[in-house]
């Protein structure tokens, strides 16, 4: 029996595409694959789950409260709204993170849906055993989430040509495909997808 596979968009918001206030080289280029993606799990019936930074006004994540990052996401602002462009099939699960104001909130492991279930949750209801992870970025948030999927014993593949880095320093997105790779997670392009889904559509 195939294993069950459901995609996981991390985080493809306002602020982290250009123009925000956290703005991602290129962030905006994980939009159409992640497009992509999301039609053909639509297709095969299988789970889209996508997660967003809902940060409160004051928050030790922020530079100002003690963090290493600028306002950014805030819950209810146009920065936090996820990307125009990007097309959420319908039935997609909204998962909200960081909004505990004592953390960082980088995993979408640690994200809650509008009715209060945790991602992880949320998985062992579906019987997902597989994500398939596109959004941003590279080398936070996608990283921990990946890193945390493994941890809980889900295979994990993520999409190459879905995922854009912050890079606040030289080789970060290196190390961060690297301690990836090392949890054993595999790595693909959306474009593989079709013949990787395949076998789940003739359940």
């Amino acid at each position: 029996m195939p294993e069950k596979a459901a995609l996981l968009i991390v985080d493809v918001q306002n602020d982290f595409c250009p123009g925000g206030a956290l703005q991602i080289r290129d962030g905006d280029k994980v939009i159409a694959p992640i497009n992509r993606a999301a039609q053909l799990f639509r297709a095969a019936s299988l789970p889209v789950i996508a997660s967003r930074d809902w940060h409160p006004p004051q928050t030790h994540h922020f530079r100002e409260f003690g963090g290493d990052w600028p306002v950014h996401c805030v819950a209810g602002t146009a920065g936090a709204e996820f990307h125009a462009d990007l097309q959420l099939p319908e039935g997609t699960v909204i998962l909200s993170k960081g909004v505990d104001p004592t953390l960082d909130g980088y995993s979408a492991f640690e994200a809650v849906s509008t009715d209060g279930r945790q991602l992880s949750e949320l998985l062992t209801e579906l019987g997902v055993q597989r994500l398939y992870i596109g959004g941003l970025a590279t080398d936070y948030c996608v990283l921990t989430t990946a890193l945390d999927a493994r941890q809980r014993g889900l295979a994990v593949t993520v999409l190459t040509d879905a995922i854009a880095a912050v890079e606040l320093f030289p080789g970060d997105t290196t190390a961060a495909l690297a301690k990836m790779t090392g949890a054993g997670a595999q790595f693909a392009a959306v474009a593989e997808l079709p013949d990787k889904l395949q076998p789940q559509r003739q359940d």
